[in-house]
């Protein structure tokens, strides 16, 4: 019996990188999930490697900045898995540059993906989670501890030269997270941050030298860290690497089984020892 058994998990960008390892840590010890990517085919794949090891899982696909889409996405949730238990806000990207040269297409993207959206999705939940709590308690039954993590980075935490957009979203999570710690205590639900540091994925390993790019809604954004720096970055780290998805997804699983539930309205850092 996995520690998730019976339980239903959505989870934003877990078509690639971090989220499809959230998506699959999860559902590797029993709960259904709800994949989401921009693309369809990323959201399948994902969809495919779980049902192969044994797993439930079904895509909502589309971009979490959408209007509409955090009530369609927990709307997936519940018609396919009859509830909601496990939150993770993973979607995400960065669009980097330094303060004189950010334009507010560039400051409003980041804010609306990194934040706006987790909000909305977490608006969204609030309605299933509630119904469910006054169900259970009205049936004389105990309330399920639900879980909510919010993904940060320890550019979050301290800042981070080229991305005052992301670490000014990745901060706001962190006032996200507790206030609706406070808030969602009465329905037993635990609202966790995980930041991570450097993890490699292909926003960091992408070639720097224009050819590394991501399409965000038809607009080509630069990926990938010069190797030269990268390789730099990893000596200011305790355990000499950066880290991989499996283990940043890792992370999140610790905050998602029953031995955290009564963990609320912490930040977890993943980043191999380093300090901002």
């Amino acid at each position: 019996m996995g520690k998730l058994n019976g339980k239903v998990a959505i989870v934003s960008g877990s078509g690639r990188g971090i989220g499809r390892e959230i998506a699959r840590k999860l559902a590797a010890d029993g709960a259904s999930i709800v994949v989401n990517d921009l693309d369809d085919t990323p959201a399948k794949d994902t969809v495919a490697a779980i049902e192969a090891a044994g797993g439930h899982a079904v895509a909502c696909t589309g971009s979490v900045t959408e209007d509409g889409f955090a009530e369609r996405f927990v709307a997936t949730a519940v018609d396919a898995f009859g509830g909601l238990d496990i939150v993770v806000n993973n979607a995400g990207y960065t669009w980097d540059t330094v303060i004189q040269k950010m334009t507010d297409q560039q400051w409003d993207a980041i804010l609306d993906v990194h934040l706006k959206a987790p909000f909305r999705v977490l608006r969204a939940a609030q309605p299933v989670i509630s119904a469910a709590v006054k169900k259970a308690t009205r049936a004389g039954e105990p309330v399920p501890c639900r879980k909510v993590v919010n993904i940060s980075s320890i550019a979050g935490l301290g800042g981070n030269a080229g991305q005052v957009n992301y670490a000014a979203a990745k901060a706001g999570i962190t006032g996200l997270t507790k206030t609706l710690a406070k808030e969602w205590g009465r329905y037993n639900v635990t609202v966790n941050t995980v930041a991570f540091g450097m993890i490699k994925t292909r926003l960091t390993e992408a070639p720097a030298d224009g050819d590394g790019t991501i399409d965000v809604a038809g607009q080509e954004i630069k990926v990938g860290v010069n190797p030269q720096l990268l390789a730099a970055m990893e000596q200011l780290i305790p355990l000499g690497r950066g880290g991989t998805p499996e283990e940043a997804a890792g992370a999140v699983y610790l905050l998602c089984i029953p031995e955290s539930d009564y963990v609320s309205a912490q930040t977890l850092v993943c980043g191999g020892g380093f300090m901002i």
